[in-house]
């Protein structure tokens, strides 16, 4: 019965009406001709993955050219076909392109717990949120408008909701467990990316990661198991404000990086704000972050080094030159042992002014209730930024895309807690082993890192260290490019930033996506 087969494959995907006529006009030979033992074999064989799609099509974008969009599930199975989740995506595939030569680029942000909604409406997508430039609130209700910047137009995109973001959800009987880790995470979205090619027949296209935040941990894990699992060679990686070393992250008694690592945006954000001397404040922000990041790896680290060793004298003199970078009294300085963790510091910088500073983006100003204690109450740039972005992606999914949910649309959520970090144990999470692992497996993958001055979260510091601490050949470093923006986490969000990167990201696929 193999066109009924057919039909229930087809049915799955959305394509129902165009196989029909075939299978009726085809259905009374096929009960008469095929016996039940070998229809029971092409059912078992020719299986199609279950993907529940609804599209809609744009005739033509401001750019002159036609897209379709698909927004739907695809059902996450084991070998034997039980399934597992069903796993939340929004296709943009551009038309009269030849799919075998044009990128397809799998997109995803961080948390973990978040969906893809920062990367889809903030940077990537075809429409996005406009903010102000100056770092100020936008004014409810929010709304939409075209994305000059897209890559739709160099790469057809697919952002992924990670199970129990998003609309993505386990099985019904399903332990969420399975899911919620870092292996675990990389397992499934790895089978995710393996069955989407294969569905769409994709597999001869140019293949690009974008992650964000934690989707650094994500798209590195997730370049070593492709390539291990599936023997799948990506094209490129694109890492947004990453994280992929958790110990230049994490401060606590005994790790001094982190104090060394947020240093220089520390500084980017004192002279953001008015708070150096009019030196300082006439240089160019990269000027003045070139001389806060030699400071911090060079007299700063020596001095946390050194701890109770350190002669007074140079401590003074550290002391003296961390003030005049971050705008903290030397007085705060002393009292907090050199080492003021990113909280702290979002108390302090502007306290005589009764404001706080963000964590994702420390140009937005935040009010607590009181102007003491040592720590921000909440963070100032995500109250900024979350409400429009959630308003716009539900908005935008039930008219737009025409996708009617009953259920939340998981935006940012604590529902994947607790994350299972076991494969750590004993040591900080990094995953930097496993992005060296698959940059020397395939020696044609490019990496590209965008970081934000402005980034409390996941500083451009930070993210230099960890690259300059992969332990690659020289032959392959050249594969790498970082960029500094002005901009915070979202560094997208600040639109001359955006526009820069945009032709940075141009010429970029362009060279990773070349077939020679």
């Amino acid at each position: 019965m193999a066109p009924l087969i057919q039909y229930k494959k087809e049915l799955a995907s959305g394509r129902a009406l165009v196989v029909a006529a075939i299978f009726l006009s085809s259905l009374s030979t096929s009960l008469a001709d095929e016996p039940d033992d070998k229809s029971k074999s092409e059912k078992a064989t020719t299986a199609e993955y279950a993907v529940r799609t609804i599209t809609t099509e744009v005739a033509q974008s401001p750019a002159g050219y036609s897209y379709s969009i698909e927004t739907g599930t695809l059902t996450q199975a084991t070998d034997d076909g039980k399934e597992k989740a069903d796993v939340f995506f929004v296709a943009y595939t551009r038309k009269e392109t030849d799919n075998a030569r044009r990128p397809v680029t799998f997109a995803f942000n961080g948390g973990p717990g978040s969906s893809s909604v920062w990367l889809h409406l903030g940077m990537l997508g075809p429409k996005r949120i406009e903010f102000p430039a100056d770092a100020t609130y936008l004014a409810p209700p929010y709304h939409l408008s075209d994305n000059p910047h897209t890559l739709l137009d160099i790469s057809d995109l697919v952002f992924i909701d990670p199970v129990s973001t998003g609309y993505s959800r386990p099985t019904d009987g399903e332990e969420k467990s399975q899911f919620h880790g870092f292996q675990e995470d990389v397992n499934s979205v790895a089978q995710f990316i393996h069955d989407w090619l294969s569905h769409y027949q994709r597999w001869q296209s140019p293949k690009v990661l974008i992650g964000e935040s934690y989707g650094g941990l994500r798209a590195s894990g997730l370049a070593e198991r492709l390539q291990s699992r599936y023997n799948l060679e990506l094209n490129g990686i694109v890492i947004i404000s990453g994280a992929v070393n958790f110990q230049t992250l994490r401060f606590g008694s005994g790790n001094d990086l982190p104090y060394i690592c947020f240093l220089p945006t520390y500084a980017a954000t004192a002279w953001y704000h008015q708070q150096l001397d009019d030196e300082l404040l006439r240089l160019p922000i990269d000027r003045l972050v070139k001389q806060a990041e030699d400071f911090a790896a060079g007299p700063y680290a020596q001095v946390l080094l050194a701890g109770s060793e350190a002669r007074p004298a140079r401590v003074q003199r550290v002391v003296e030159e961390m003030s005049r970078l971050t705008g903290i009294s030397q007085d705060y300085i002393l009292r907090s042992n050199l080492r003021i963790p990113m909280n702290h510091f979002g108390k302090e910088l502007l306290r005589d002014q009764r404001r706080t500073i963000g964590r994702f983006d420390s140009r937005y100003q935040g009010i607590d209730r009181d102007a003491v204690g040592d720590s921000t109450e909440y963070d100032p740039s995500g109250a900024a930024i979350f409400g429009p972005f959630t308003a716009t992606m539900n908005q935008y999914l039930r008219e737009d895309l025409q996708y009617k949910q009953p259920k939340t649309y998981e935006i940012l959520t604590g529902n994947v807690q607790p994350w299972n970090y076991d494969s750590f144990t004993g040591r900080y999470v990094d995953a930097s082993d496993a992005l060296r692992t698959a940059m020397t497996g395939n020696p044609h993958l490019k990496l590209f890192v965008a970081c934000g001055y402005y980034d409390l979260a996941t500083p451009h510091f930070a993210m230099r260290y960890t690259l300059n601490h992969l332990g690659l050949d020289e032959t392959l470093r050249q594969n790498i490019t970082l960029s500094n923006f002005e901009g915070g986490h979202m560094v997208y969000i600040y639109e001359p930033s955006m526009e820069r990167l945009r032709t940075e990201l141009s010429a970029w696929f362009g060279e990773a996506c070349r077939s020679d």
